[in-house]
C-alpha cells in the first residue's frame, strides 16, 4: 500500500490553496464540504473565487506565493499552472513538515485526493494513487448506482441509539451481534422508504427482543463456527455469503492454500491464526486445529474456518464438524469453487466434452488413501478407464506412482495431461505433456503447490481455448538447447 487511507477533520482548521483557477476552484469546492477555513493566495483570480472571497466562503490574498503564507496551516494544496510555483510550495511545506497536493502532479504530492462517494456521514474513498484517475472515477460511478441516498440517514439513525445499545449491551461481541442483526431487518428498508418512526420503534424492538444477542452478561456469549471456501485464489470468485462470514469473524482459521488477496479482505481487527498443513511438514495436526475451532466458539467467538478451494472437497470439513458437533457448537457451511471446476475454466479445458470425456473424477493425490507407496486401497482400475477426466488435487509429490499406476492399469502412456500451477492468480502456470512423462514435468519444470494435474483425453484441448494468463507450456516444443527452472517439488 503506497498511501496510507485517511479520513481527516479539517473542520475549522486553516488550509492553504495556492492558485484561483479553475482547477483550484475544484478543490477548493470540496475543501469548503469539510468546514474548513480555507485562504487562498494566487496572481489572479477566477470570477467564482472572487465571488465567494465577497461572499466570506474563502480568505483571498493577490499576490506571489510567500512562505509565510504556510505560517499555521494543517494542509495545502498548490494548484496553479505554473510548475515552477508548485516546485516551490512544495519545498516549502517540506521544510515545514506540512503534507501537500500538487495537482497532477503524482510526484510532487505527498497525498491524493480519492474520487469521493458522499452520503453524510458515510463516505467511500476510491484512489488509485495517481496512476489511473480515469479508472477511480469509473469505479464511483459504478458504486454510485449501488448506495442508496437514504444510506446517510440510517447511519444516522444508528448513531443515535449507540449510547442506548452501549448502556443495555455490555460486551463489545453482543452490540456487534446486535447491529449486524438490524442491518439484517427492516429497519434499512424502512430508512429508503422514509418511514423513520417505524424505524425507531423497529429498533426498540429489535433491543428489547429476546431474539436479540445473548445478554448474560455473567456467561461467555454464544459463539458459532463458519466453514468457508475461500475458492482458488482470485478473490473475486468468493461467494457473497463467504465475503460476508469473514467480514465479520471474530477470529479466522486459514491455510495455505487461501490466497494473500482473499486474506487481504478480513476484518482488520479479527485474529488470523495459521494452520496450515503441507506433505511431509505439518505445522498443525488436524486434532489441533478442531480443538481449536471448538475451543474458541466455546469462549464466545464468531471463527471461521477459511479453506482454499471448497471445505468438503479434500478440506476435511466433515471432520471438523464432527468435533463442533458432539460440542454443541452452532455452524455452518459455506461452500467454495472447489479448484478443479475454477482450473478447468480458467484454462479453457473443459472438465466433461461429448467428444472426449463423458465423466470426471475428483482424486486426492495423498491422504489416507495414498500414504507411503502403498497404493492398493486405491480403484485404479477405476481411474485409468478412457473417456474420463481425472482432477488430482495434491498430487505433485505422487506423481511417479500415479503415473506408474494409471499406466499399469490400461491407460495410455500418451494420455494427454496439464499441469495448472497457482490457477486463477497472476502466477497461473499451465504445462501440458502426456502421462508417462508426468514426473518428469515436474521436476524439470520445478512446479510447486498449489498445483493441479488434469488427465484425459480432453486435454488435448489444452490452449485453444486459452483466455487467462500466458500460453501454456508445451513439453513437445521446448527447446531444449535453453536452460529451464530447476528446482525442487513444493512436496
Amino acid at each position: 500500500m503506497n498511501y496510507f487511507p485517511l479520513f481527516a477533520n479539517l473542520r475549522n482548521k486553516p488550509v492553504l490553496v495556492v492558485g484561483a483557477g479553475n482547477i483550484a476552484c475544484r478543490k477548493i469546492e470540496l475543501l469548503r464540504k469539510t468546514g474548513a477555513h480555507i485562504n487562498v493566495v494566487a496572481k489572479a483570480a477566477c470570477e467564482q473565487a472572487l465571488q465567494w472571497h465577497d461572499e466570506g466562503v474563502i480568505s483571498l490574498r493577490l499576490g506571489e506565493f510567500q512562505t509565510s503564507d504556510l505560517d499555521g496551516q494543517w494542509l495545502v494544496v498548490a494548484a496553479t499552472e505554473n510548475s515552477a510555483v508548485n516546485c516551490a510550495v512544495e519545498q516549502a511545506a517540506v521544510e515545514r513538515q506540512l503534507l501537500v497536493n500538487v495537482v497532477d502532479d503524482r510526484e510532487l504530492s505527498h497525498f491524493v485526493v480519492p474520487s469521493v462517494i458522499d452520503r453524510h456521514p458515510v463516505q467511500v474513498a476510491i484512489s488509485t494513487g495517481g496512476e489511473a484517475p480515469v479508472l477511480a472515477r469509473s469505479l464511483r460511478a459504478q458504486l454510485e448506482a449501488q448506495l442508496p441516498s437514504s444510506l446517510g440517514r440510517l447511519a444516522t439513525l444508528m448513531g443515535h441509539w449507540r449510547d442506548a445499545v452501549k448502556q443495555k449491551l455490555k460486551r463489545p461481541g453482543q452490540r456487534r451481534q446486535f447491529w449486524e442483526q438490524v442491518l439484517a431487518s427492516a429497519v434499512p428498508q424502512l430508512v429508503y422508504q422514509e418511514q423513520d418512526q417505524r424505524a425507531e420503534a423497529s429498533m426498540l424492538r429489535l433491543l428489547n427482543s429476546d431474539d436479540s444477542p445473548e445478554r448474560d452478561n455473567n456467561g461467555p456469549e454464544r459463539g458459532h463456527v463458519s466453514l468457508v471456501g475461500a475458492g482458488p485464489g482470485d478473490p473475486e470468485l468468493l461467494t457473497i455469503k463467504a465475503l460476508q462470514r469473514i467480514q465479520t469473524a471474530d477470529v479466522v482459521y486459514y491455510d495455505n492454500l487461501v490466497s494473500d488477496d482473499v486474506l487481504e479482505l478480513i476484518r482488520r481487527d479479527a485474529d488470523r491464526v495459521y494452520v496450515g498443513k503441507k506433505a511431509g511438514a505439518h505445522s498443525c495436526s488436524q486434532s489441533h486445529i478442531q480443538e481449536q475451532l471448538r475451543d474458541a466458539a466455546l469462549a464466545g467467538k464468531r471463527v471461521v474456518r477459511l479453506k482454499g478451494g471448497d471445505p468438503f472437497v479434500f478440506g476435511r470439513g466433515g471432520e471438523e464438524l464432527e468435533v463442533l458437533a458432539e460440542a454443541g457448537v452452532s455452524f455452518d457451511v459455506v461452500p467454495g469453487i472447489t479448484a478443479a471446476a475454477a482450473t478447468a475454466a480458467y484454462t479453457g479445458i473443459p472438465l466433461t466434452h461429448r467428444d472426449y470425456s463423458h465423466s470426471a473424477i475428483l482424486v486426492t493425490g495423498h491422504g489416507k488413501s495414498a500414504q507411503g507407496e502403498d497404493s492398493s486401497d486405491v480403484d485404479w482400475q477405476a481411474l485409468a478407464r478412457s473417456k474420463q477426466t481425472l482432477a488430482i488435487y495434491m498430487g505433485l509429490k505422487k506423481s511417479p506412482v500415479i503415473a506408474e499406476q494409471l499406466i499399469a492399469h490400461g491407460r495410455s502412456p500418451q494420455t494427454p495431461l496439464v499441469i495448472v500451477e497457482r490457477a486463477t492468480t497472476d502466477k497461473q502456470r499451465q504445462i501440458s505433456g502426456v502421462l508417462k512423462d508426468l514426473p518428469q514435468l515436474v521436476e524439470s519444470h520445478g512446479v510447486e503447490s498449489p498445483a493441479m494435474i488434469l488427465i484425459g483425453e480432453v486435454c488435448q484441448l489444452a490452449g485453444r481455448y486459452a483466455w487467462f494468463g500466458d500460453q501454456p507450456v508445451d513439453e513437445q516444443l521446448i527447446d531444449e538447447s535453453q536452460p529451464v527452472k530447476q528446482q525442487a517439488s513444493g512436496f
